[in-house]
């Protein structure tokens, strides 16, 4: 009778399989687990904004400040005189920036925006530093 011999190979085709299919379930759920934290940059060269600019300000506890213009001191302004201080800008064709501390909670800044915009505020900026002048 003839003797069988032992195979003396590790047959790697399985684990082939395997590692092909871990890698394509890394590669689908890695973009997934990235944070939501980011820090906004400040932008590059920028034009002065407007002298005749309405500047309403956010401080860092939510609080609204109204500034006439540039060179005016800011007002305090609650958010229920808010509609009211819009629809005087609207009507003097007065452009509008959003003033916001940096640490402010983005939500803030969008209930301003939204508030605007309801009011028929039609172009809103956000004011910004220029160059590196916030690190």
């Amino acid at each position: 009778m003839r003797q069988r011999r032992q195979k003396n190979e590790i047959n790697v085709v399985p684990y082939i399989d395997v590692m092909l299919v871990l890698l394509v379930i890394f590669m689908v759920t890695s973009p997934m687990m990235q944070s939501g934290n980011i820090e906004v940059p400040s932008a590059g060269h920028l034009a002065a904004p407007p002298v005749e600019a309405a500047i309403i300000e956010i401080d860092k506890d939510g609080k609204l400040a109204l500034k006439r213009t540039a060179s005016d001191k800011a007002v305090p302004l609650k958010f229920t005189d808010f509609s009211r201080e819009v629809k005087k800008l609207i009507q003097s064709d007065t452009p509008i920036l959003v003033a916001a501390d940096k640490d402010i909670s983005y939500q803030k800044v969008i209930d301003v925006l939204e508030a605007a915009r309801g009011e028929g505020v039609k172009k809103i900026s956000l004011q910004t530093r220029s160059g590196n002048a916030g690190k």
